[in-house]
C-alpha cells in the first residue's frame, strides 16, 4: 500500500514525488516515456539551450566589432543546428539523470509504464495493480493536432529539437510566449519567419504594455504576424512551398505547431470531471474525486513548469495536514522572448477593471550602468502600486535577464511590500537589479538616475 501514487514525471510530478519522499510518504511515480516529462526532455530545457546558442551566434556576428573584437569574418560564421542540438541533448541527459537520482535517493519507486486509474485508491501500471491512499495526476499537456497533414510539413514541439535540415521559410503556429520564442529563435538563425495567431493579439496573458512592446519588437525584427487565422488542417491551403491564409500567400517550408494545448487525460474506470479539455480542480488542486489531485498543465490553471511544481508541493503539504492558500497571482510568469519578459501580480488591465487607485512607476535599463556595459540596455522595470499605502500590486520586466530578475519582485509581492520598502532596499553597484531601487524611488518621489 502506497501513501501516494503520482502519474507523470514532469516538473509538477517529480517535484511532488521528491517532496513526498522527504516528508515520509511512501510514494511511487509512474512514467510511460522518460523521466522529466516534456519540460526537461523536449520543451523548456532544450529550447532554452538552443536559444542561448543562437544568442551567442548573434553576438559574434553582430556585436563582436562593437565590443572591440577584430578579425572575425562574418561571412564565414554560420549556425550549426545539429551541433547545438547535441549540446542541448547533453544538458537534458545530465538533468534527467539528476532527477532520477533524487527520486531514488528519497525512496520513491519509479515505475515505467502506462497508468490506468481503476478506483480512487488503485492504479494499474506495468501489469500490476497498485493500492494507494492518494493519487496525483501530473500527465502534462499536448498541442492540438493539425488534421490532414502533408508528410514532413508540420512539426510538433516534441519532435522539433532533433538533428535536421532547417529550411528557409518557417511558419510558427501559436500566440503564446512559446510561439514568440520559437519565432525569434529561427529569425535569429537568419530564417524567414511568420507567426500565425488565431486571436487578435499575441501573448494573451501578458500585461498589454508588455504585449505591445513585444509586438513592436517583432515588427522591428521583420517577423510577420498574421492575426485571427486558425489552422486546423493543411488540406487545400499549402502547395509547393506556399501557404494560403485567408487570401495571403506566405512562403512556407515547415509549420511548427506551437498552438494551444490540451491536458493529457488519463485512462480511468471512474468518472473524473473534465472541463474544456482539462481535468477540473478546486483551489487545492483536488479533482471531483476525493483523494485524487491534478497538478501542472493537465489541470489547465497554468502552462508554466514552476507553477506546476508549486501546485505539487501544495498538495503534499495538504496531505501532511498543512493548510495554506496557493495564490497563483503571486507566482511569476516568465516569457523567454528576446529580450526576456516577466511579470507578477496584477496587470494594469486588471487594475483598471477593478477600479484600483494605482500608480505606474517605470525605469529604463538604458539608464543603468551595468546594462550599458553588457550591451543589453533594452527594456524596463515597471511597478504598479497602490496610491494610498504604496503596496506593490504588480511588476513587469523586459530585459536580458527578466526571468531571473522577476524573483526579486516575487519576494516583494509575497511579503506585501510597499514601494517604500523597495526604495529603501540598497542594491549593489553596478548591477542591473538597481533598476528596482530606481523604480521604487520613482514611485515614492523621483528616481535618482532619471
Amino acid at each position: 500500500m502506497y501513501d501516494l501514487i503520482i502519474i507523470g514525471s514532469g516538473p509538477a510530478g517529480y517535484v511532488a514525488a521528491i517532496r513526498a519522499g522527504q516528508v515520509g510518504l511512501k510514494t511511487a511515480i509512474i512514467e510511460k516515456n522518460v523521466i522529466g516529462g516534456m519540460c526537461l526532455n523536449w520543451g523548456c530545457i532544450p529550447s532554452k539551450s538552443m536559444m542561448e546558442s543562437v544568442k551567442l551566434y548573434q553576438r559574434i556576428v553582430k556585436d563582436s566589432a562593437r565590443f572591440g573584437i577584430e578579425g572575425i569574418d562574418r561571412k564565414a560564421v554560420s549556425f550549426n543546428w545539429s551541433k547545438a542540438v547535441k549540446r542541448a541533448d547533453t544538458i537534458v541527459k545530465r538533468l534527467t539523470g539528476g532527477v532520477e537520482f533524487l527520486l531514488k535517493k528519497n525512496g520513491v519507486d519509479i515505475i515505467i509504464g502506462e497508468a490506468k486509474i481503476v478506483s480512487a485508491n488503485s492504479v494499474l501500471a506495468d501489469n500490476r495493480l497498485l493500492e494507494t491512499r492518494n493519487i496525483i495526476i501530473a500527465t502534462g499537456s499536448s498541442s492540438q493536432k493539425i488534421q490532414n497533414q502533408i508528410e514532413g510539413l508540420v512539426v510538433e514541439p516534441k519532435k522539433l529539437f532533433t538533428e535536421r535540415e532547417v529550411p528557409q521559410n518557417i511558419v510558427v503556429l501559436g500566440k503564446t510566449p512559446v510561439a514568440i520564442e520559437l519565432g525569434q529563435l529561427f529569425s535569429m538563425m537568419d530564417r524567414n519567419v511568420t507567426i500565425v495567431s488565431d486571436s487578435s493579439l499575441i501573448m494573451p496573458k501578458a500585461d498589454s504594455y508588455v504585449r505591445n512592446y513585444m509586438a513592436a519588437r517583432l515588427k522591428k525584427e521583420k517577423i510577420d504576424i498574421i492575426y485571427n487565422v486558425s489552422i486546423t488542417s493543411t488540406e487545400n491551403i499549402w502547395n509547393e512551398g506556399i501557404l494560403n491564409l485567408s487570401g495571403k500567400e506566405v512562403p512556407c517550408d515547415i509549420i511548427i505547431n506551437a498552438g494551444d494545448r490540451k491536458g493529457n487525460l488519463i485512462k480511468s474506470d471512474i468518472d473524473i470531471e473534465v472541463e474544456n479539455g482539462y481535468i477540473k480542480v478546486d483551489d487545492d488542486c483536488e479533482t471531483s474525486v476525493k483523494g485524487i489531485f491534478a497538478v501542472g498543465d493537465v489541470n489547465g490553471v497554468s502552462m508554466f513548469a514552476h507553477i506546476g511544481s508549486a501546485q505539487g508541493l501544495h498538495v503534499i503539504n495538504k496531505l501532511k495536514g498543512i493548510e495554506a492558500k496557493l495564490d497563483i497571482s503571486k507566482l511569476p510568469m516568465n516569457m523567454y522572448t528576446v529580450p526576456e519578459a516577466a511579470q507578477i501580480g496584477l496587470t494594469e488591465d486588471e487594475l483598471k477593471e477593478g477600479n484600483y487607485d494605482y500608480k505606474v512607476s517605470e525605469f529604463p535599463l538604458s539608464a543603468n550602468g551595468k546594462a550599458q556595459t553588457e550591451g543589453a540596455a533594452e527594456g524596463f522595470v515597471r511597478i504598479l502600486s497602490d496610491n494610498k499605502i504604496g503596496e506593490v500590486l504588480g511588476v513587469q520586466i523586459v530585459s536580458q535577464n527578466a526571468t531571473d530578475m522577476i524573483n526579486e519582485a516575487a519576494a516583494y509581492i509575497q511579503l506585501e511590500s510597499t514601494v517604500y520598502d523597495i526604495a529603501h532596499t540598497v542594491h549593489t553597484h553596478p548591477t542591473v537589479s538597481e533598476v528596482f531601487m530606481e523604480a521604487g524611488f520613482e514611485a515614492v518621489d523621483q528616481a535618482i538616475h532619471k
